[in-house]
């Protein structure tokens, strides 16, 4: 209930902000260099945040980062009303929030095995999760559209900072079982290349990684890009903006309720390249779209397979994970596919004032058509790696496991 709420006033800061950015500047570059700054933090500190959340009460990590997110839209609805949110104010403010993010991330992906006591019950407590984040990510830019259009983006902000009021008080309710946390105190860059080396010396989880960077850096930059679609080849306003990514999230929501209703881990490894060709030929045909009525189904086939490739590779990842290094290969996990957004956001802004926004959505398709086809062909050498730590674990009924987290990598993961 709590984090329902907070998730609804997140996606109106989320599309109100690139909004705000682009009538004021009017400038593609702009959109991407915000971008870069809210997600570059990510990639320099997720291994750390890693080893802390290997080492340190979670529970209380949450509590911190979730705290200084409210901090975060607090301000921002601080300097917009008081006359003084420039884009110098946005790019800091962004990089306090991609700070609090790069701690946030790991912490809650590794956090959620310990709100479910019997693990039985894994699987339908994060597909239920799943369906109310995506639940948020329809109303939150539809909420987000209206306000823009009859208001302002300052509106939006002050609605996500006292969103988080709820996700605390329910952080605050909760009985959390205390666990052990490793006090070696290891130096933290041993821990990080005995992470390091678990990604890559297992086949699957460093394909899986390597395909998530590649998406990450190619398609997930439309999402900088959609203010300017909706502007200029829809010739909309903030409302079809807000529309637009409502129907991405419906999609993204089918990709999850798919994956929740699976019974077995089994054949998701060829789910993830089919997924990502769904993707990168959504962004390609869209880029070509000039009217709301096509663009809207075109949206919701790419939410469908971004959220579905996601939410696919971080249940294998989550899977074969060993548990004492959790905390780590999901920084490694947010290194790949948070990491990389920056980069692929400052690429997709430089490109699209270069080239126009069509030709930039069409080349990160056909680079994630292009990756998908590669690692359909490395399935066979993942499977026989995979195979036997399937045979150890016997049935695994959390076939869901991955679909929160991958959920909560599609929007700034606040709350």
């Amino acid at each position: 209930m709590g984090q329902i709420l907070s998730l609804i006033g997140t996606w109106t800061q989320q599309i109100a902000l690139p909004w705000l950015v682009y009538r004021l500047t009017g400038s593609k570059f702009l959109l991407g260099v915000v971008g870069f700054a809210t997600q570059i933090p990510a990639f320099l500190l997720a291994p750390v945040a890693g080893v802390i959340a290997d080492r340190w009460n979670r529970y209380r990590i949450l509590l911190a980062t979730q705290t200084l997110s409210m901090l975060q839209a607090l301000l921002l609805t601080i300097l917009f009303f008081t006359g003084h949110l420039g884009i110098p104010n946005i790019i800091l403010l962004a990089i306090f929030l991609g700070l609090i993010n790069a701690f946030d991330m790991p912490t809650r992906q590794s956090f959620v095995i310990s709100l479910v006591e019997n693990k039985k019950d894994l699987s339908n407590a994060i597909a239920m999760n799943s369906m109310m984040f995506n639940s948020a990510r329809l109303i939150g830019p539809a909420i987000a559209g209206l306000i823009i259009a009859a208001s302002n983006e300052g509106v939006c902000f002050a609605i996500n900072a006292v969103s988080f009021l709820f996700v605390i008080a329910s952080l605050l309710m909760m009985k959390i079982t205390p666990t052990k946390t490793n006090l070696t105190w290891k130096h933290v860059l041993f821990e990080f290349r005995e992470g390091f080396a678990h990604v890559s010396g297992l086949t699957p989880l460093k394909y899986l990684m390597l395909l998530l960077a590649l998406v990450s850096l190619t398609g997930m930059s439309y999402t900088v890009l959609m203010p300017v679609f909706a502007d200029k080849m829809l010739h909309g306003g903030p409302g079809t903006f807000g529309l637009l990514m409502s129907f991405a999230g419906i999609g993204a929501m089918t990709g999850a309720a798919y994956l929740a209703s699976r019974k077995t881990v089994r054949g998701l490894l060829k789910i993830i390249p089919l997924a990502n060709i769904l993707f990168g030929l959504g962004l390609i045909t869209i880029a070509f779209s000039n009217t709301l009525w096509l663009a809207l189904p075109l949206m919701f086939v790419i939410g469908l397979g971004m959220m579905t490739q996601m939410a696919a590779s971080n249940t294998i990842i989550q899977t074969i994970v060993d548990d004492d290094k959790r905390g780590r290969i999901m920084s490694f996990y947010v290194m790949a596919f948070i990491g990389t957004a920056p980069f692929g956001s400052l690429l997709a802004g430089t490109l699209a004032e270069k080239i126009g926004v069509p030709y930039t959505l069409a080349i990160g398709g056909s680079l994630c058509v292009l990756g998908a086809a590669v690692f359909a062909l490395k399935i066979p050498d993942m499977r026989k790696n995979i195979r036997p730590i399937y045979v150890k674990l016997g049935i695994i009924p959390q076939m869901s496991s991955g679909i929160q987290a991958a959920s909560n990598l599609t929007a700034p993961p606040e709350d």
